[in-house]
C-alpha cells in the first residue's frame, strides 16, 4: 500500500503545527531559564503527566509491545516489569513528593539539598550524575531514532526512494541482483534507508523543543496525545470488527496459554508446531523459565523505583510541579491515562496482525523474521485512508515527544550543571538561551551518532534497562534512606556501577558476544548490586559524614523514611513535637495496589477486544475495589510526609 494523498496531507500539516508550535512559544520560553526548561513551574499537574503519558506513548515502545504482544500474549503484561512499569507506583505514593519537595531544577542540582554544595566528595558527585544523566539521554534518544526509522522503512520502503536519493544503494550498482552478496546488501540499504529517515525526523523534533522548551513540548505532547486516543479507539475497534467477521477464536491460532496471564515456573508457550520463526524468538529471548525471569525483574525493578526516578524526561516533570502533592498526582494520573489507551491500541494491532499475519509483509533480520515490524505492517496494510495519516502523524509526533522530552532533560544538565555551575556562572538570559540552543544540537548529534550503531530497537531497550539503569539502583536508593550515606560513597557506587552494568551491553553492541542478549543480562543484576554495594559503603566510610546542618535540613524538608534516627534525635533535641515519618506501612500497601492496578488496567483493553466479558468484568470489579480503598489510604493522605 501506499501512502495516500490524504495521508500525506494530515502528516504534513501535523509537521506544520509542529513548526507552528514552536516559532509561537519561542518568545515565552525565553522569558527565562526556568520558563525555558520547567516552563515556570506553573503548569497544572495533568497538564504534566499527560505530558509524560505522551513522552511514552512512542513508537520504538509500541513496536516492541505489539511483538511481546504477539509473541508471549497476556502473559506479555508482566515482561515491562523489565523497565519498570510500576516505579510510576512508588513514584505516586511518595518519591514524586520526596523529589518535589527540594525545589531543584535537575536530579544533579538536587544532591546538593542531600549532600551540601562545597566539599571534593560532593563536585564528584555532581559530576558522576550529569555523566550518567547524558548517557541515559543519549540512551533514550538513539532507542528513539532507531525505532522511528524502522517504523518508517515499512511505509516508504527502499525501493520508492532509491532513484531519489542514490547515495542508498550505489554499493549495489556493480553487483548480480541474484547473488547472495546483492541480498546482504539490499539488507544493508533497507537499514540505510531507516537511518535516513531517522535523521530527517529527528531535524523537526529538534527544532520546535530546542526553540519552544518545555512549554512547547508539552502543549505539542497535549495535541499529540489527543491524537493517539482517537487512533487508538479506532484501531481497537477495527480488530474487533475483523475479528467477529472471521469468525475465527485467536486461541486457535496461537500456543496454548497464549490468552491466560498466569504461569507456571515455565513459559509453556509451544510456538514450534504454529511458527517455528517465533519459537526462535522465544528462545533467543530467554524467557524459558519464566517464574524466575519475573521473579528477578520484580527484583530487579523494586530496587530501581526505590531509587526514584532516573535523570530523565520524567525526572524533570516532577521538578516542573508546582507543588509536591501535584507531583504525587501527576505520577499517578500517568498510569490511568497511558495504560488503557496504549494497550487497545497495542491489543488491537497484535489481533489484526494474528488474523492477517500470512499476507503482511514484515521485515527481516539476518537472524530471522523482525516481530517488531507487525505494527507498522498492519498499520500500512489494514487501516483505512485518513485513519493511516492520523496514525503516522500520532506516532511521529509519539517518537518527537520521547525524543524532545529526552532533549530538554539533557539540555537541563548541560546547562544547570555544566555551563553556569562551572563555565559562566553569571551568564545572562540571552547567553543561557543561546547555550541551551548549542546543547540541544549537541545531544542530536550524540544520540543519533549512537542510534547508528545499533541494530534493533530490542538491543538498546536492554542496553538502556538491564545496562544503564543497572549503574544506577545502588547509590541512589541509599540516598533516601541512610544517612550515614554520602557524597563520596554516592561517587565510586555510581562510578563502580556504570562501569560494571556497561560491560555486557558493550560487548554485545560491539559484536564480541551474544551471550548477554535478551533476559541474560537480569542474571547479573545481583552481581552488579554486590559490586555497588561494597563501593557505597567503602566510599561512605573513606570519608566523614555529610555535615549535620545539610543533613537536617534534608530530613525536615523531605521527610523520608528509613534509617534516619541519628539526625531525628538531633531535630527533637530543641523541637521535641518533631514526628518522624511512620508511614511506611501505608506506603507499602499503597505500592501494591498500585502495582495490582496497573496490570489490571493493562488486561482491561485485551480482555475488551477479544470479547472476554467474563474475564473484563472481574478485572473491573477488581479495579473498583483498588480505587475505593485508594481513595482512603492515597488521595486522602496527599498531605501526608
Amino acid at each position: 500500500m501506499k501512502l495516500a494523498t490524504l495521508d500525506l496531507t494530515i502528516i504534513g500539516l501535523y509537521f506544520v503545527l509542529m513548526i507552528v508550535i514552536g516559532l509561537i512559544m519561542k518568545n515565552r520560553a525565553k522569558k527565562s531559564k526556568d520558563n525555558y526548561l520547567m516552563a515556570g513551574k506553573k503548569l497544572p499537574w495533568y497538564m504534566l503527566g499527560l505530558s509524560d503519558a505522551s513522552d511514552m506513548f512512542d513508537i520504538s515502545g509500541t513496536m516492541l509491545l505489539v511483538s511481546m504482544a504477539f509473541l508471549y500474549g497476556f502473559k506479555s503484561v508482566w515482561i515491562p516489569w523489565m523497565w519498570p512499569v510500576f516505579n510510576q507506583v512508588f513514584l505516586m505514593v511518595f518519591l514524586s513528593k520526596w523529589l518535589r519537595r527540594s525545589n531543584a531544577t535537575t536530579g544533579a542540582e538536587w544532591l546538593g539539598t542531600r549532600f551540601g554544595y562545597h566539599d571534593k566528595g560532593v563536585v564528584k558527585s555532581h559530576t558522576i550524575v550529569v555523566v550518567f544523566a547524558l548517557m541515559l539521554c543519549i540512551g533514550y534518544m538513539a532507542y528513539a531514532f532507531v525505532g522511528v526509522g524502522e517504523f518508517l522503512e515499512i511505509f516508504i520502503p527502499y525501493e520508492t526512494i532509491k532513484d531519489v536519493i542514490p547515495f542508498l544503494d550505489q554499493h549495489l550498482e556493480h553487483l548480480n541482483p541474484s547473488s547472495a552478496a546483492y541480498q546482504t546488501g539490499l539488507i544493508a540499504a533497507k537499514n540505510t534507508t531507516a537511518q535516513f529517515y531517522g535523521v530527517s525526523i529527528c531535524i523537526v523534533a529538534t527544532f520546535y523543543s530546542i526553540v519552544g522548551g518545555m512549554h512547547g513540548i508539552v502543549l505539542a505532547d497535549f495535541i499529540k496525545y489527543m491524537i493517539m486516543i482517537v487512533c487508538s479507539l479506532f484501531v481497537g475497534a477495527i480488530a474487533m470488527q475483523e475479528l467477529a467477521k472471521s469468525g475465527i477464536l485467536i486461541s486457535d491460532r496461537m500456543p496454548l496459554g497464549w490468552d491466560n496471564p498466569l504461569f507456571g515456573k515455565e513459559l509453556g508457550l509451544d510456538w514450534n508446531s504454529i511458527l517455528p520463526s517465533a519459537g526462535k524468538k522465544l528462545e533467543s529471548d530467554g524467557y524459558k523459565l519464566f517464574s524466575a525471569v519475573v521473579s528477578m525483574m520484580f527484583f530487579s525493578g523494586v530496587l530501581k523505583s526505590l531509587a526514584g526516578p532516573a535523570p530523565n524526561y520524567d525526572c524533570q516533570k516532577i521538578l516542573s510541579t508546582k507543588s509536591p502533592e501535584e507531583a504525587s498526582k501527576m505520577s499517578g494520573f500517568i498510569s490511568i491515562i497511558l495504560l488503557p489507551i496504549r494497550y487497545f491500541m497495542v491489543m488491537g494491532l497484535c489481533v489484526l496482525g494474528i488474523l492477517f499475519f500470512k499476507e503482511l509483509t514484515l521485515s527481516h533480520h539476518q537472524e530471522g523474521i523482525n516481530f517488531e515490524s507487525i505494527m507498522p505492517a498492519v498499520i500500512n496494510t489494514y487501516l483505512p485512508t485518513g485513519l493511516v495519516g492520523l496514525v503516522l502523524a500520532g506516532f511521529l509526533g509519539a517518537f518527537m515527544s520521547n525524543f524532545s522530552g529526552t532533549l530538554n532533560a539533557g539540555q537541563a544538565y548541560l546547562v544547570n550543571d555544566i555551563y553556569l555551575k562551572s563555565i559562566n556562572p553569571n551568564a545572562d538570559r540571552k547567553k543561557i538561551i543561546n547555550v541551551s540552543y548549542l546543547s540541544g544540537t549537541l545531544m542530536v548529534v550524540l544520540g543519533v551518532g549512537l542510534g547508528l550503531l545499533i541494530k534493533d530497537v530490542n538491543m538498546i531497550f536492554n542496553i538502556i534497562t538491564a545496562g544503564l539503569y543497572g549503574g544506577f539502583v545502588c547509590a541512589n536508593v541509599l540516598k533516601w534512606y541512610w544517612w550515614r550515606f554520602n557524597a563520596n560513597g554516592y561517587f565510586w557506587g555510581m562510578l563502580a556501577g556504570i562501569v560494571a552494568s556497561a560491560i555486557p551491553p558493550t560487548l554485545s553492541v560491539t559484536g564480541i558476544t551474544t551471550y548477554f542478549d535478551g533476559t541474560r543480562m537480569l542474571y547479573f543484576f545481583p552481581v552488579f548490586i554486590v559490586i555497588q554495594l561494597i563501593a557505597c559503603i567503602l566510599g561512605s566510610y573513606a570519608a566523614p559524614p555529610t555535615n549535620k546542618e545539610t543533613l537536617i535540613k534534608f530530613y525536615k524538608d523531605v521527610r523520608p523514611w528509613g534509617f534516619w534516627k541519628p539526625i531525628h534525635d538531633e531535630i527533637a533535641a530543641t523541637d521535641p513535637d518533631f514526628e518522624s515519618n511512620k508511614n511506611f506501612s501505608i506506603n507499602m500497601l499503597n505500592v501494591g495496589l498500585g502495582i495490582a492496578g496497573q496490570i489490571l488496567l493493562t488486561l482491561l483493553p485485551m480482555y475488551f477486544i477479544l470479547s472476554h466479558w467474563k474475564s473484563l468484568f472481574i478485572v473491573l470489579a477488581l479495579l473498583l475495589i483498588i480505587v475505593v480503598v485508594m481513595r482512603k489510604t492515597w488521595w486522602k493522605r496527599l498531605t501526608d510526609y
